[in-house]
């Protein structure tokens, strides 16, 4: 779906192809135009990328990659500066996680879980960036884009700082979006940590690992796009104008908390594998020994009865045939116990 808008002051008109430009070039001083391309058709990508604002094939070939090979994924978030415009990729979380995670989705909203959602392909979010124009492109709606423009509906002022300004809503929104991602990630962790020391299971161990998988995966992602903001404020760009950089500087700053939180969950997760394996360890061992100690204390037992249960005769074996003989036996089994058990308190090892 292609959506346009411009902005004439803090007017802005919204529509479809018929408000594009005929290129970015054309676009009046004063104006800034803002292109979004959600789930698009490959018509409306050869209209914006090579009528509207001709991009490098290899930009190209990076913002369709997703709709080219959905196989391998989205691509790594980078920034790269070109004569006419500046390209960026990041990668925001799946639709609808940040209020699966927060509790806040819709009742009649399909049941899913937010680890479920996690494990899946990241969404990539493209954009390309002139004085005067914004490109967004995604395979599908992001929470992101729709906040942002949900945004500049009430703020329309805030437009005419121009694209740069634009796409730093942006990403400040999809920065926000990991907060309540990393909150339940936090509780998950308090959940399995109280789990391990209770009852350590197989399908708990399963639930570990996956849980690894996810916090590893967003570190990843996390700490590429920190350098991307990192450079973005560092002013190495002409795009980004010297005004905007302290919001790219704050944006940058919320994701290095996410990112730290996110590590110190990553140590978390790695603690919480080894602490599993220890504790199943400890409960080995406590079998172990109770079965050792059974075994210690029968057997005794065993060899006092295997010794009465020999065929001799009796003039050979004396009292085989007393009355007495059966509960001699017994006595003898028992003493045999309970100075086992006696040794065990003694050396405390129960």
């Amino acid at each position: 779906m292609l959506t346009v808008h411009r902005w004439n002051g803090s007017s802005c008109d919204r529509g479809g192809a018929e408000l594009l430009p005929d290129s970015a070039a054309a676009v009046p001083d004063g104006q800034v135009v803002w292109v979004d391309l959600s789930d698009p058709t490959p018509e409306e990508e050869a209209l914006v990328f090579e009528r509207f604002l001709t991009v490098h094939a290899l930009t190209l070939e990076d913002i369709t990659k997703l709709r080219r090979e959905p196989e391998a994924g989205a691509h790594f978030p980078k920034v790269e500066e070109f004569p006419d415009y500046l390209f960026v990729i990041v990668n925001p979380l799946p639709p609808g996680l940040g209020e699966l995670a927060a509790g806040t989705r819709a009742p009649d909203a399909p049941k899913v879980s937010p680890s479920r959602m996690l494990r899946r392909d990241r969404p990539q979010l493209s954009a390309a960036l002139t004085r005067s124009v914004l490109i967004t492109h995604s395979a599908s709606k992001l929470d992101c884009v729709t906040e942002a423009r949900q945004y500049l509906e009430k703020h329309g002022e805030s437009a005419r700082r121009g694209p740069d300004y634009l796409f730093h809503i942006i990403l400040d929104m999809m920065v926000d979006e990991y907060a309540p991602v990393v909150d339940w990630v936090a509780g998950q962790l308090d959940r399995l940590e109280t789990r391990i020391f209770t009852r350590p299971t197989r399908q708990l161990l399963t639930r570990i690992l996956k849980l690894k998988r996810i916090v590893t995966g967003m570190r990843k992602t996390l700490i590429l796009e920190r350098e991307v903001l990192a450079r973005l404020f560092r002013g190495e760009f002409e795009l980004v104008e010297e005004r905007e950089i302290a919001y790219y500087r704050n944006v940058h700053d919320h994701l290095v908390r996410y990112s730290e939180l996110i590590e110190a969950a990553r140590e978390m997760v790695s603690d919480l594998g080894e602490t599993h394996l220890a504790s199943v360890s400890n409960r080995l061992n406590e079998i172990m020994k109770v079965l050792a100690m059974i075994s210690t204390i029968v057997l005794p037992m065993t060899l006092i009865a295997g010794i009465y249960g020999m065929n001799f005769e009796e003039n050979v074996w004396p009292d085989l045939k007393s009355s007495w003989g059966f509960w001699y036996a017994i006595v003898v089994m028992a003493l045999t116990g309970i100075g086992s058990l006696a040794f065990f308190r003694y050396r405390k090892w129960i």
